[in-house]
């Protein structure tokens, strides 16, 4: 079983090292949002695996309130960003 915990700690590992790389290389904001949300699903993942390792389940707490700040985050910069655009638009025409 200790094998089943460390290939998950290696896949996460690997898809933190991706997005972070992607969160720095992104040419533009919406692709270093995608990144930071990802990077919080990471995080989130990373600490489901450590409760089922540890059989502690006081973690789940917080990665419920991960997942609420990274959901209204996420909303609330996509809002500006369309506000933005169409701001753009506006003086365009």
């Amino acid at each position: 079983m200790t094998y089943v915990w460390m290939i998950a700690a290696g896949l996460l590992l690997a898809a933190s090292v991706l997005t972070t790389a992607r969160m720095l290389i992104g040419p533009n904001t919406l692709d270093r949002l995608v990144a930071l949300d990802t990077a919080v699903a990471v995080a989130m993942c990373s600490l489901a695996v450590w409760a089922a390792y540890s059989e502690d389940s006081t973690v789940v707490s917080g990665i419920v309130a991960l997942s609420l700040l990274s959901f209204v985050g996420s909303v609330a910069v996509a809002r500006f960003r369309v506000r933005d655009n169409e701001g753009v638009a506006d003086h365009d025409r």
